[in-house]
């Protein structure tokens, strides 16, 4: 496992050991995001679904999740809510 600069926290910590998706976002999130941060992503992630009561089946709901991940590991514009 190689050390990434992550963009969140700024600190040189270890990155994950593949991507979480398949896709250039997931590549993305590999490159440039430490373990310690998409932990606490995952987490904050279930938080949004649980107070949401939102239904991860739905297109809808993945789509409010990606933008949220985004707002939350990369700084972009944070989405309506």
């Amino acid at each position: 496992m190689a050390d990434v600069r992550c963009v969140r926290c700024q600190e040189e910590r270890e990155g994950l050991t593949m991507p979480p998706f398949r896709s250039e976002l997931g590549a993305r999130i590999e490159r440039e995001i430490c373990q310690v941060c998409w932990s606490e992503w995952l987490r904050h992630q279930t938080q949004l679904i649980n107070h949401y009561r939102l239904d991860v089946r739905e297109a809808s709901t993945r789509e409010f999740l990606l933008k949220n991940l985004r707002a939350y590991l990369f700084g972009e514009t944070p989405p309506d809510t």
